[in-house]
């Protein structure tokens, strides 16, 4: 997650930091805005703490971004019992400023509550039973049709290899069924095996759909202790369905009943007190039998961790530190602090693994609390490299161990982190074919990194930052660009945004063609004195606020769909949109690319050029990786749409004021939230390429 939208959520931030609970928000003093903002958060925000925006922020914000987190935004279960008056009052209170009526919400703001469970019936129970146990070697192997995991298999390539739906007959394509959900914070995947759809949703329920028509086969509901948070999926093995919850629990369910068969509680480790700083974002990893869960956190004291879980029973058998300790390997990175100074490390995505080295692999994200870093303390011995932050690390997936790590920035004062998805591929490199991990940061700058050992390889720049100024061809080091390092004496613009040249949804890789395709995004900040419209704090004390990307201004289009021919090193073709992809790319053997963006619409691509072959409007934001599957010889194409999370409020908001400064009339979509399946209309046939 990312500074800006952290400020951004404006009263939702406010509430966070002072770790005030969704019913306390019932009961405002006398409705008094003051009143409320006295007794519960004045402690936090005046002077603010690190991380917490500060009464000038919040007044540089529109009232209309704080109305909006919570009504329908990631933090409308904050608000649960405010009315629209009493939101509309306490952010006229922060902003100084009257809300339009418009801007004011409905008359209550209330979480929606968790559906009833549902068991399956006969006609349910038929299609389930047929439903296999996943072995491991279904995961290392998965039939063609189904769609395991959350980048499909466990090199995370993101890649069918269904052939029904091609270049030809992808103009053929149509709605097949749709399925409406709550509305609510996530950014699920769905899973499919053997025609049964699994996907978790807001709020922390579970959902298993006929595939073929989206009827709902059971229902299963988890009542965390406070709001349901942002997820982005869950995992399937040995007959079970793996869920990480909005407080910190895994739970087993039976993938044909939907009965809970285990649920295990995730303990902060030392010097954190509480589960209140941490969150489950990521899809757990099965790898034989363990479950393998990562945390992250923005603020816990000592930073976040990943669990390795007996998946038989949910006992924890080990845990790995993202923040390097005191003493230690990496522990004298940190600049001399002690470790209840060091945070951040937080594990956005599912790990990706090689069988052949029993490894897995995870990207680790930045510490938001980046003024400790900004000069060297003098310590004797330290250095301010802040391990494991935007890292890759290899664990043994059997002991939690360290086997290696690759460090892909040193001491990130931009929040442009590495944290995303470690895709494997096999790459001719010196002449020999060689065992890849690689990873594109916010920056879009792919790294690539030997599996086995985590020698460096190569990069590739996609050409939108400006940060990195050169690349040591034989370590990856990083040059910074002086002129972009913070300095809240002057205004610089910083490319891409905090937000990031790309962001959680996941690349994808052909690995016929050996071409990796990347959503872009043009954006930037301008860092620089802490004052102005829209600026917020970094614990440096570096103001950020709004900036547009140059090319982006030029063309008047923010979205990039990017090729990278891996063999050659090199980027390849590119295609500029007018809107930003808000989805994964995926990439099919057919070959088309099929990504959604915030115009909203889903759309297809060819692989070979960037052409748009097929274009399908959406009626809301779609919010989730596209993912494909087959049933009976059918191919579908799925997305989840309308589910609100940070990605998607930042990148939407990003757009809407880009357009509107162009002239343009933009609203906000509001279809309901739910699964959007297309499949071919009746009488297409695949052509064979």
């Amino acid at each position: 997650m990312d500074l800006r939208n952290r400020a951004v959520c404006g009263l939702a931030g406010l509430l966070l930091a002072c770790g005030i609970p969704a019913a306390a928000l019932s009961q405002p003093a006398a409705g008094a805005s003051e009143a409320l903002f006295a007794a519960r958060c004045r402690t936090c925000h005046e002077p603010p703490i690190p991380r917490a925006p500060g009464r000038e922020q919040f007044r540089a914000m529109p009232n209309e971004r704080i109305v909006e987190a919570l009504t329908v935004g990631t933090m409308k279960p904050m608000a649960e019992g405010l009315s629209g008056t009493q939101i509309s009052g306490l952010a006229a209170y922060l902003t100084g400023r009257a809300a339009p009526a418009e801007q004011r919400g409905p008359r209550t703001a209330t979480a929606a509550p968790a559906p009833a469970d549902l068991k399956p019936d006969a006609a349910a129970a038929a299609i389930l039973g047929k439903v296999r146990p996943v072995s491991s070697a279904m995961l290392k192997a998965p039939a063609p049709g189904d769609w395991l995991q959350w980048g499909r298999t466990y090199d995370g390539q993101n890649f069918s290899p269904l052939t029904r739906i091609d270049r030809r007959n992808v103009t053929s394509l149509k709605p097949a069924w749709r399925h409406a959900i709550q509305p609510g914070p996530s950014m699920p995947t769905p899973l499919v095996h053997d025609g049964v759809m699994f996907l978790q949703t807001t709020p922390d329920t579970v959902l298993a759909l006929d595939a073929t028509s989206g009827k709902v086969l059971w229902r299963r509901s988890y009542k965390p202790r406070g709001p349901s948070s942002q997820k982005m999926g869950l995992s399937l093995s040995g007959g079970r369905v793996f869920v990480p919850t909005s407080d910190l629990h895994v739970i087993a369910l039976d993938a044909r009943t939907g009965e809970t068969l285990w649920d295990q509680d995730i303990k902060p480790s030392p010097p954190a007190m509480g589960k209140m700083a941490f969150n489950l974002r990521s899809a757990p990893l099965v790898v034989g039998d363990k479950v393998i869960q990562a945390v992250t956190g923005s603020a816990a004291p000592g930073g976040n961790f990943i669990v390795g879980l007996d998946a038989a029973t949910g006992r924890e058998l080990w845990r790995f530190h993202t923040i390097a300790r005191p003493g230690e390997p990496g522990g004298d990175s940190w600049n001399g602090l002690p470790l209840e100074k060091r945070s951040g490390g937080s594990v956005w995505h599912q790990g990706t693994y090689e069988p052949a080295l029993n490894l897995v692999y995870y990207g680790v994200g930045q510490t938001y609390d980046t003024g400790p870093l900004l000069k060297p303390s003098g310590v004797a011995g330290t250095t301010s490299e802040a391990l494991y932050t935007d890292s890759t690390i290899a664990l043994d997936p059997d002991t939690g161990k360290l086997v290696w790590h690759y460090q892909h920035l040193p001491n990130d004062q931009w929040d442009l982190d590495w944290a995303f998805e470690r895709s494997l591929a096999t790459v001719e490199v010196g002449g020999r074919p060689r065992r890849v991990v690689m990873n594109i940061g916010k920056m879009g700058i792919l790294d690539a990194l030997d599996a086995r050992t985590g020698a460096y390889l190569f990069s590739i720049d996609a050409g939108t930052q400006n940060v990195i100024s050169a690349i040591d061809p034989k370590t990856g080091a990083k040059t910074i660009d002086l002129a972009r390092w913070p300095d809240k004496t002057k205004s610089t613009l910083i490319c891409p945004s905090a937000s990031g040249a790309r962001s959680w949804p996941w690349t994808s890789i052909n690995p016929r063609s050996g071409q990796l395709y990347v959503p872009l995004t043009d954006w930037c900040l301008t860092f620089g004195p802490p004052a102005g419209p829209g600026f917020q704090l970094l614990s440096s004390g570096v103001g950020m606020g709004p900036g547009e990307h140059p090319r982006a201004a030029a063309s008047g289009k923010m979205g990039v769909l990017q090729a990278m021919d891996l063999k050659g090193r090199k980027l390849g073709w590119r295609q500029d949109l007018v809107a930003p992809i808000s989805t994964s790319v995926l990439a099919t053997a057919g070959g088309v690319l099929f990504a959604g963006d915030v115009e909203p619409a889903l759309t297809a691509i060819d692989d070979r050029d960037g052409k748009v072959l097929w274009r399908a409007p959406l009626d809301n934001y779609p919010s989730s990786s596209v993912i494909t599957y087959s049933v009976g010889g059918a191919q579908y194409v799925a997305v989840v749409t309308g589910m609100r999370n940070y990605h998607i409020d930042a990148l939407a908001r990003g757009y809407r004021d880009f357009r509107r400064a162009r002239g343009a009339t933009l609203e906000a979509p509001k279809g309901e939230p739910s699964v959007t399946v297309f499949s071919l209309g009746a009488g297409a046939r695949s052509a064979r390429r």
